[in-house]
């Protein structure tokens, strides 16, 4: 068995705004393996900024991967366990050379065309003008659900973006997420959450930011609007940590990015806790290529779920992988018509 890594840059079609700053391009990484005449492809989608494997010695590591690709699945993953994104590689590569079809990791109704994901339409950072064209786009093209990226223009345009919403359309016919990125400051969150639940939204995604346990319990306690854990959960490794984290802070949900939580083990994890505590989940994409994209939704989809998930990523980038993944009327689908070009 032999293992090599390719690097490849992403770019935006339009540079894509976060409270965190603008991004133009995304780094990422194929990890293939070769044996016996058969190749299993991974992508471990590092994410510059926020992965906790944003580390120098983080191309090293995947050297070292490949250079000892012999020592199997089960090894390379506990020795990795602080890279979760080489994990998330390192996990679809083998069931890549595992499978018949080596982009066919969970065979089911939605890798035969059968069935979709449903997804919600994301709206990207920007101005006033910009984040309303979006919005009008995301409706003509059949969304239900909609995720604003919110904290990066003033607030109060915000709230008018929210008010045009829905002086048009009702919760029962446009379900509204919004995503902070962590931009509140923690002794005007609460104000703001109060706000922002005039809108009849379905959830706010990590008002403040990360690693304050404390403030974040207290709001998830008092909030009149449902909170999602998002960039909480990064760098949590251990089962007793993610254990304690829920405990603590008692979210109504988390959002598992499974490039940023170590694959599909870490969400499995972390979907056990949030079952054990009666918290909801769904599962997001993190700016991954096609061949991240369909392995994270080909897993989403053997986990029967029934709300919108945050899989709709794949079109937002001009040298992507070509592939059968395809967003329709506000759902991921699979069309057997379409065929991969993997030809890095």
């Amino acid at each position: 068995m032999k293992a090599n890594c390719k690097k490849h840059i992403l770019n935006f079609k339009q540079p894509s705004g976060t409270s965190r700053g603008i991004l133009q391009t995304k780094e990422t990484y194929f990890l293939i393996i070769k044996k016996n005449g058969k190749k299993g492809i991974g992508e471990c989608g590092l994410f510059r900024g926020l992965s906790v494997d944003d580390r120098p010695d983080y191309q090293d590591k995947l050297q070292w991967v490949c250079s000892n690709i012999n020592l199997g699945k089960e090894v390379l993953l506990k020795k990795s366990f602080d890279f979760p994104s080489i994990q998330f590689g390192i996990e679809q590569a083998f069931l890549s050379l595992a499978s018949k079809d080596e982009f066919n990791l969970f065979p089911s109704k939605f890798t035969e065309g059968k069935a979709s994901i449903p997804i919600n339409g994301l709206v990207w950072m920007g101005s006033f003008d910009f984040m309303k064209q979006q919005i009008k786009e995301k409706l003509k093209s059949g969304f239900t659900t909609i995720k604003l990226k919110i904290g990066a223009i003033d607030f109060e345009n915000e709230i008018e973006l929210l008010k045009l919403i829905r002086k048009e359309f009702s919760a029962n016919e446009i379900e509204l997420r919004v995503d902070a990125n962590g931009a509140f400051n923690p002794k005007e969150a609460l104000e703001k959450l109060k706000r922002l639940s005039e809108f009849d939204l379905h959830s706010i995604e990590q008002p403040i930011k990360p690693k304050q346990w404390t403030e974040m319990a207290k709001l998830c306690k008092e909030t009149p609007l449902p909170i999602a854990l998002d960039e909480e959960l990064i760098g949590v490794f251990s089962l007793e940590e993610k254990e304690q984290l829920i405990k603590t802070i008692k979210p109504q949900y988390i959002i598992l990015k499974p490039s940023l939580i170590g694959g599909i083990r870490g969400s499995k994890e972390w979907i056990a806790i949030a079952k054990r505590h009666n918290v909801g989940w769904w599962i997001t994409s993190a700016l991954e290529s096609n061949i991240g994209l369909n392995a994270i939704a080909q897993f989403t989809y053997s986990l029967e779920v029934v709300m919108p998930q945050g899989l709709g990523t794949g079109s937002l980038f001009t040298n992507n992988i070509e592939s059968p993944l395809e967003v329709n009327h506000g759902a991921l689908y699979y069309n057997q018509d379409l065929q991969w070009d993997f030809s890095l």
